[in-house]
């Protein structure tokens, strides 16, 4: 698979994301409970279909990329609001940065620890083990570090922030049972993750919002900032609603390419409402 992949990383992004419009438009086609559910999430969010149609072929693009990220040469990366970084590293404070499933997330990372520094990022590790070594190895780069959704990764976080680094995660990501809480996510329960309030109150690190817009004609990416409140409330579910409201408004900003075809709503395992 390594090999398919270090392939695939030697063709432009220009091709890339052209053939994952094709790959994201047979998906949407031939699989209905994807369709089902895109559509749902996407009405749930009031939006209508002429504005997530994009978000098809954007999905296909999401894949298709990764070997390029993973393995190729670096992406063009641009940056909106790079002055809040500055801002925080010389209140000598650490950073959350909060992203949703919108644009290009891998690129987010990865731009953050070429441009920047060091940065640990939350991820959960694939079910299928030839899947979860793939995923584990290519995402290594110089000053970005991965760790897991157990208490060791949260610990890891932990330390990074601690150390004035900067960590990264998905909010709108489904947390394991008894990591999260529910809240409304555009209007309907979800359940949601209680650690970005945790880290940023145990840390003082500052929270920031940021997304990378996957640019057209295979350009590269923009990475946009954005503020997020001082703090975040004590009560984990009126943290956790706060975080989903800001997760919207990113999403709003461009629902052409937020991965309207992930199962949000799902329930982990014993998590009850």
């Amino acid at each position: 698979m390594k090999t398919f992949f270090r392939l695939f990383a030697l063709f432009p992004l220009l091709a890339l994301h052209a053939l994952g419009a094709v790959l994201g438009w047979v998906a949407f086609l031939a699989s209905p409970t994807y369709r089902r559910r895109f559509l749902a999430n996407a009405a749930q969010a009031g939006l209508r279909f002429r504005e997530v149609r994009p978000a098809i072929a954007a999905a296909g693009a999401l894949v298709a990329e990764l070997p390029r990220l993973w393995f190729g040469r670096p992406a063009r990366v641009e940056w909106e609001g790079a002055e809040l970084i500055a801002q925080a590293r010389a209140e000598g404070r650490g950073v959350v940065f909060l992203t949703p499933h919108l644009g290009c997330f891998e690129a987010t990372a990865q731009g953050y620890a070429a441009d920047h520094g060091e940065i640990t990022v939350l991820y959960r590790p694939a079910r299928k083990a030839w899947l979860r070594e793939l995923v584990d190895t290519s995402r290594r780069r110089p000053r970005l570090t991965t760790v897991p959704t157990t208490l060791a990764g949260v610990r890891q976080m932990l330390r990074a922030l601690k150390a004035g680094q900067a960590v990264g995660l998905l909010p709108d990501q489904v947390p394991p049972k008894d990591l999260g809480t529910w809240a409304p996510f555009f209007g309907r329960a979800a359940y949601t993750m209680t650690l970005p309030a945790r880290l940023a109150q145990q840390t003082g690190a500052r929270i920031l919002l940021a997304w990378g817009e996957r640019l057209g004609w295979g350009r590269g990416y923009r990475i946009h900032l954005r503020p997020a409140p001082a703090s975040l409330p004590a009560d984990p579910v009126a943290a956790a609603a706060q975080v989903n409201a800001l997760m919207e408004a990113l999403i709003r900003e461009c629902p052409a390419q937020y991965l309207w075809g992930y199962a949000r709503y799902k329930a982990p395992a014993g998590a009850r409402r």
